[in-house]
């Protein structure tokens, strides 16, 4: 495969996961402000933290208003973060690797571009917030329904499954390492009502809370609520579930090439250590400083990719 195809379709699966993303966050602000007014400001501003994207913001903006934070996330086409751009961004990528793609992928991301045009084409009223935020949900999981239902698995799949979880697994750190560390005023309310808010709230983040009652119980605790987000595979949006479906995907890669690559072996080196590490080692280190440790690898690992397979040739 030529390094384009392969680097289209990784970007445009990274593109297309992000959108998503981005909904679930903006989202979860939503529903903080709705419910714990006290804590509302901060939650607004760490979404924005979360994305990275905070210089970006105050650039456009003067304050965190709910309305400057969802036009800024989601419509403001000159921020190529926000979901329309990102949008644009991925039908961009799969126009590139049109041959690529089948007839089902390429019209469900071309529907996908279509609807949110018109679903973000006005500012959106408070009223209309979480059916704008589905509407963003569901358009990502067609396109995804659509590569799963319809695609060979080759690597033309494989380059576009690494794609969606390098980005899954980069928010999932993101949300567990700002919206924390943002969010909770201080050490000593840890362990607090005002702690347990904040852990609610980035399950809510990821669309983990089901899962954690169904296998947890409905007490928020932070160790296990880490634990879960962190290490348990049979979560979709955990970082070990992301860094296993990683190394699969590479695996594939590797013996369909018949030749290794460093990325590959660079994924078996972080899995290795993710693997000897249980929640106590993470805090004993300090759950900040592992996660960005892990955001900082998981970096290394998109060089790495876009070298080995040669994204810009």
């Amino acid at each position: 495969m030529l390094g384009k195809t392969a680097g289209g379709l990784y970007w445009m699966f990274r593109y297309l996961e992000r959108t998503e993303n981005t909904a679930r966050l903006v989202d979860a602000g939503f529903r903080i402000a709705l419910t714990h007014s006290s804590v509302a400001a901060e939650e607004w501003k760490s979404i924005v933290s979360t994305t990275g994207e905070t210089a970006s913001f105050e650039e456009r903006h003067d304050s965190y208003t709910p309305a400057n934070v969802v036009d800024f996330l989601l419509r403001d086409t000159t921020h190529p973060y926000s979901v329309m751009s990102m949008i644009e961004a991925a039908r961009m990528n799969a126009r590139l690797v049109r041959t690529a793609l089948t007839r089902e992928v390429w019209e469900a991301t071309n529907e996908c571009c279509m609807t949110l045009r018109a679903a973000l084409a006005d500012q959106i009223a408070d009223r209309d917030l979480p059916r704008a935020l589905q509407t963003i949900r569901q358009q990502s999981a067609l396109v995804r329904g659509a590569l799963h239902g319809t695609m060979l698995r080759n690597d033309i799949f494989n380059f576009a499954r690494i794609g969606t979880f390098i980005e899954r697994a980069e928010s999932t750190a993101r949300i567990l390492d700002v919206k924390y560390y943002v969010l909770l005023p201080s050490v000593s309310h840890v362990g607090s009502s005002i702690d347990n808010v904040q852990w609610e709230t980035i399950l809510r983040s990821v669309s983990a809370a089901t899962a954690y009652r169904q296998v947890h119980g409905s007490e928020p605790r932070a160790r296990t609520i880490a634990d879960f987000l962190i290490f348990d595979q049979r979560m979709p949006r955990s970082l070990a579930f992301c860094r296993a479906r990683i190394a699969g995907n590479l695996a594939y890669i590797v013996a369909g090439y018949g030749e290794d690559a460093p990325s590959n072996a660079f994924t078996k080196e972080m899995n290795a250590r993710m693997d000897a590490l249980r929640i106590d080692d993470v805090f004993d280190y300090g759950l900040h400083e592992f996660l960005q440790d892990f955001i900082q690898e998981n970096n290394v690992l998109n060089a790495k990719i876009e070298e080995d397979y040669r994204f810009s040739e």
